[in-house]
């Protein structure tokens, strides 16, 4: 490898701010924070979702309820049916033609 060219590859600590749980590994990521961690001085790196506390992983994910939306979205939109049908019988009354009786 060419000398100047490529990132410092290194061993890093890191930290999920969320759980507190802390791994290392590998990394060209950089920061001025340090931390020792088993007998080393590492650069620290916060990250504030992980493997760890993300809700996908965790099995706190939130399911979708396909119903709810649609309910939802009858909710919001019944109301501009509701005056589109109060408006109707207004404008086809005055639109029938008037029978008239012989008298």
């Amino acid at each position: 490898m060419k000398k100047g060219v490529h990132p410092e590859y290194r061993k890093v600590l890191f930290l999920d701010t969320s759980t507190g749980d802390e791994w290392t590994a590998y990394s060209t990521l950089s920061s001025s924070d340090t931390k020792a961690h088993e007998g080393e001085e590492l650069t620290l790196l916060k990250v504030e979702i992980s493997a760890k506390s993300h809700p996908f992983w965790t099995g706190q994910a939130r399911s979708v309820d396909a119903e709810g939306r649609i309910d939802r979205f009858r909710r919001r939109y019944a109301k501009g049916k509701a005056a589109k049908k109060a408006a109707e019988p207004e404008v086809a009354a005055e639109a029938a033609p008037v029978e008239e009786t012989a008298s």
